[in-house]
């Protein structure tokens, strides 16, 4: 059983509007707000103090800002949140917890945590977990704005995931013939009526590949209950946004239904480029995103670091795409004119970080920006600041990296 007090669940968060709460008036003179927010730190259950960018829905971030991706898997006390809706149950009982399994299959099925872990076979697998819209607020060197939260890097993590692969409770339930779609729901849910629910859609061909698993475990222990608890979905290879948390129900489908969530948030142009090329956003046809693209994450060191001159620095970092693998990681120290192969390390699979590193001695005092560029194995490459395309809402970014040092 978990069991999370509503008060210290919601309450370690920001109280926001806390004057009206405590029945005081508003001041008469404004309140200035500073030019740059900086959300604060804040220690949610089963987690390390986390940057928390709102706390209903939770939006938590590591504190450690770019050294956390310096490790090929993310701690799970570190590993960042992202919900969608503000109504998540605080008490979960595994004695009363049910995936429902229904639609055209032949036998509904309704199945507790401890029959997916002793009537199916487990299976593991690291994988990259990232939001669709991490790294938005880099689309601002395009010089158009994004909706939704701006996210630096801090929303994607890599962990390792244990559980039973989908396709067996599907094949398990006998799937009819009929059936084209499955539809996934979790426990999360609006606070009002009008709110559309976090629904989210899959191909039948798709749900019967050997990679998606629904996990129990993360890192060798039960889901953080932030991140999922007792079950999510895990969809190597694509964005977060249809791994679905607390997964309660699958619903699998003669047609595809249409929701808020797969045919108008967390969607892109319908074209080749996936991004505006004239006129306005949703004047394109629209899809929903999937495949993540290539992208490296510089860990070490952070924008502004001042670097000793003479010293030998290890720039480091990680690298991952949609499953195809990373060939290697290229450095550049002079704007992007020239490209080094930096050092890869362990392979942990083709969903998973792929640490790299790169030796740098410092020989002369001045400013210099590090750069990094991931290119995998089907030729995929990160593009430049410059050529990436936008779109509104602020998905898929994944222009090359870049940091800014002094060198004293």
């Amino acid at each position: 059983m978990r069991h999370l007090n509503r008060r210290h669940f919601l309450g370690a968060g920001l109280l926001l509007g806390a004057t009206t709460l405590l029945g005081k008036e508003s001041p008469e003179k404004p309140i200035t707000i500073p030019q740059e927010y900086k959300p604060p730190i804040i220690a949610f259950p089963e987690k390390k103090p986390m940057v928390t960018i709102s706390d209903r829905p939770p939006l938590l971030k590591s504190s450690k800002g770019r050294e956390i991706f310096t490790q090929a898997i993310t701690p799970n006390d570190e590993f960042f949140v992202r919900w969608h809706l503000p109504d998540i149950p605080t008490h979960i009982d595994l004695n009363e917890f049910r995936l429902e399994v229904k639609g055209s299959v032949n036998t509904p099925l309704s199945l507790s945590v401890d029959d997916l872990k002793s009537k199916f076979e487990p299976t593991e697998i690291t994988a990259v977990l990232q939001c669709g819209g991490n790294s938005r607020k880099y689309y601002a060197v395009t010089g158009q704005a994004t909706h939704g939260v701006q996210w630096d890097h801090g929303a994607m993590g890599c962990a390792v995931w244990k559980g039973v692969k989908l396709k067996d409770i599907l094949n398990h339930a006998g799937i009819k013939e009929s059936a084209a779609w499955i539809g996934l729901n979790g426990l999360e849910k609006p606070a009002m009526e009008e709110t559309p629910d976090f629904f989210r859609e899959m191909e039948i061909a798709e749900a019967l590949e050997d990679h998606i698993i629904v996990a129990y475990s993360m890192n060798g222990e039960d889901l953080p209950y932030l991140n999922g608890f007792p079950i999510r979905l895990v969809i190597p290879g694509h964005f977060s946004d249809s791994w679905v948390k607390m997964l309660s129900e699958i619903m699998v489908m003669d047609s595809y239904r249409k929701s808020f969530f797969m045919d108008v948030a967390y969607t892109v142009p319908d074209n080749d480029c996936e991004c505006v090329v004239s006129g306005s956003d949703f004047e394109y046809k629209r899809k929903p995103i999937a495949a993540m693209k290539v992208k490296s994450v510089i860990g070490y060191p952070s924008s502004n670091t001042a670097i000793k001159k003479g010293s030998k620095v290890k720039i480091s970092g990680v690298a991952f795409d949609q499953g195809k693998g990373i060939k290697e990681v290229m450095i550049s120290l002079d704007g992007g004119k020239s490209w080094t192969a930096a050092k890869l390390g362990q392979d942990y699979g083709k969903f998973a970080f792929r640490p790299w590193s790169f030796e740098w001695e410092a020989k002369a005092k001045g400013d210099f920006t590090i750069m990094a560029r991931a290119i995998n194995r089907i030729g995929n490459i990160q593009p430049m600041a410059d050529e990436i395309g936008w779109n509104a809402g602020g998905y898929q970014y994944n222009a090359v990296d870049n940091v800014n040092v002094k060198i004293v």
